[in-house]
């Protein structure tokens, strides 16, 4: 699949998933998900798949410092519903990332091992934008992202499909918006705020 190049130069997310290792992936479990395989699932980049990457990518290492996260043991509560503001791209976003899910995951194999369901809830009654909370040891980090620190997604988008756009805008369109793509991740610490 071709892409821009600037998605490989993004860091990418590193977890150690149980169930891989008892299933036979690898030997270790150990997983890397980077921001072509989120663009994959989601077929396209943008302010709000980027923003959910990076709220990982930050979250999760505020949550687990030098361990290593845990994928499969880590509860995802979003402040907003699934419809209110692209909640629900975040949370689709987070779920491939962390394994969390709502009620329609894997429920582990017999016995309930490795259930992945009742992981991600939305609507939580939560002071930031998304909570990370690890199963083992109940420790949590909340996350806020703040893209309008340094762009402004919708008035891009508006330069390409308002009233008074003009065929050189939807022409550059594609190139202006993965640049501000580009300018959240080159600016993923103004933009994120780990509570």
């Amino acid at each position: 699949m071709e892409y821009l190049k600037f998605f490989d130069d993004i860091e990418k997310i590193v977890l150690v998933d149980e169930l891989a290792k008892f299933l036979g992936v690898n030997k270790d479990g150990v997983i890397d998900i980077g921001y072509p395989d989120i663009v994959k699932t989601a077929a396209h980049s943008c302010g709000t798949v980027a923003g959910a990457y990076l709220i990982a990518l930050k979250g999760l290492k505020a949550l687990y410092g030098e361990e290593l996260p845990r994928r499969g043991e880590i509860k995802v509560e979003l402040k907003k519903s699934p419809t209110k503001d692209n909640t629900g791209v975040v949370g689709c976003v987070l779920s491939n990332i962390t394994g969390a899910t709502t009620d329609y995951g894997f429920g582990g194999i017999p016995g309930g091992k490795f259930n992945r369901r009742e992981l991600l809830f939305y609507e939580a009654d939560i002071d930031t934008d998304v909570r990370f909370t690890r199963v083992d040891t109940g420790k949590s980090v909340g996350v806020d992202y703040r893209p309008k620190r340094v762009v402004d997604p919708m008035s891009i988008l508006m330069s390409a499909i308002g009233k008074d756009a003009k065929e050189e805008d939807i022409k550059t369109f594609p190139a202006r918006f993965q640049a501000m793509v580009k300018t959240v991740f080159d600016n993923s610490d103004k933009v994120i705020d780990i509570k």
